[in-house]
């Protein structure tokens, strides 16, 4: 039962969101609904970017990577959650869950941190320096800013799996959660976990204080440069070029804070998981959705989108 790691366990059952029968049906049907539009939307976000020449800003080049972000983020743990949901015991390989762990607590996690700070300065340059604009943010400018997101998500997730990786799992081996978390995992170890609580402490610590700190920089000046517009119908032009990044940063860290953020005596762990939902499965559904029912341009390009398909069937029919 040795594993090559010197873990003595080689597979993880979880306990999944509820251990009641008469809601597995229930929660499998509209967690495949959320996973459908949340799969729909951000492939459908990302086609019409990648189709209207119009949409290859540097906005829409930073929304592009966040909804093939969110699109990987889901599914790396949603199909796995479904089959659960149908099985009467839901095993997941050590191997398994630590590329789980890898890829979503850590990677795309800390992906979507970084690229969701670029909009945040992209915001900025338009709104404070709109002359320089095309300069401060050339398609190399966004090209490095995107590879220094990816590299930090690389490097956070590897600090974090391999510290994961040295823990050795006895015994125990039932995780009181619906996915592999760094949490309810590092609470299984049979050996001191001291050493991963700091590198979580400090990881964690860079990965959220700077990304939040560019932020609210970055809007402390968009705010300041709106309040000097001496127009009313500019202020409400400036204010909207920003609320859909506004509403969609709310949505991850203040999901994220609340889901992590908080004394594990604060609530039970079947309340974590709610609120772990919400984080997990509501953020990705709700990007896109924010970015096209709240966007002049996107509207536009599935108009287009739509409309030309059939102006050329119409051709050929007439």
């Amino acid at each position: 039962m040795t594993h090559g790691n010197s873990s003595f366990v080689t597979e993880f059952i979880l306990v999944g969101l509820t251990d009641q029968p008469d809601l597995q049906l229930p929660l499998f049907i509209l967690f495949l609904i959320i996973y459908m539009v949340t799969v729909l939307g951000n492939l459908s976000l990302i086609t019409l970017i990648g189709l209207n020449s119009h949409l290859h800003t540097p906005m829409y080049f930073f929304l592009f990577n966040l909804s093939f972000i969110d699109l990987c983020y889901s599914s790396v743990f949603t199909p796995k959650m479904l089959v659960n949901f149908v099985l009467e015991k839901n095993v997941i390989s050590y191997r398994e869950c630590m590329t789980q762990l890898y890829f979503f607590s850590f990677f795309f996690s800390i992906s979507e941190c970084y690229v969701l700070t670029s909009m945040a300065y992209d915001r900025y340059v338009a709104i404070c320096n709109p002359l320089l604009y095309n300069t401060a943010m050339s398609t190399k400018v966004c090209s490095n800013l995107m590879l220094g997101s990816y590299l930090m998500a690389f490097s956070g997730a590897m600090a974090h799996t391999g510290c994961m990786l040295r823990l050795t799992f006895c015994d125990v081996n039932t995780i009181n959660h619906y996915f592999c978390d760094i949490l309810p995992v590092m609470q299984l170890s049979c050996t001191s976990t001291s050493v991963n609580e700091l590198e979580v402490f400090i990881v964690a610590g860079i990965n959220i204080t700077v990304p939040s700190l560019t932020i609210i920089i970055s809007y402390g000046f968009i705010i300041s440069s709106i309040l000097h517009i001496s127009s009313t119908e500019g202020r409400s032009k400036a204010f909207s070029t920003c609320s859909s990044h506004i509403i969609a940063v709310s949505l991850f860290f203040g999901s994220g804070a609340f889901m992590y953020l908080k004394p594990s005596s604060a609530v039970s762990m079947d309340e974590g998981k709610i609120s772990s939902v919400f984080y997990t499965n509501t953020v990705p559904l709700m990007n896109p959705l924010i970015y096209s029912l709240r966007n002049k341009d996107v509207k536009v390009a599935l108009r287009k989108t739509l409309i030309a398909p059939s102006k050329t069937l119409s051709r050929k029919m007439f």
